[in-house]
């Protein structure tokens, strides 16, 4: 049964957003901080980033300038200096979810953040 609803609807979706860490490097793997991240997560030191309607190379770009201004807030807080965040991209297609991940490899300050 054909259902014409779906029609021209394809493509798999990508992650809607991603739960990340953003600071010293040398503290963002360190299991001992996990209560201190995940406390952190529910104060307003909790960075976000939209990247909803953006192109590519506009999503890049606001990654890139918001990367600055969160290792700047990570620095000037408290020991681990580490910022928990959420980047979120959106439902659509997984073209924004693929460069967000990929821009989290690339970046040395910026981990994914624990389950």
């Amino acid at each position: 049964v054909s259902n014409p609803s779906m029609t021209g609807l394809g493509g798999k979706a990508g992650r809607t957003s991603f739960s990340v860490n953003v600071g010293r490097v040398e503290n963002l793997y360190k299991t001992s901080k996990r209560d201190k991240l995940i406390n952190a997560s529910r104060t307003s030191r909790s960075a976000k980033i939209d990247l909803h309607g953006c192109t590519q190379e506009e999503a890049m770009e606001q990654l890139n300038e918001w990367e600055g201004v969160t290792m700047d807030a990570a620095m000037k807080g408290e020991y681990p200096f580490v910022v928990p965040a959420v980047i979120v991209c959106g439902g659509g297609t997984q073209i924004l979810s693929e460069l967000v991940e990929n821009w989290i490899r690339e970046k040395k300050n910026v981990a994914n953040a624990f389950a």
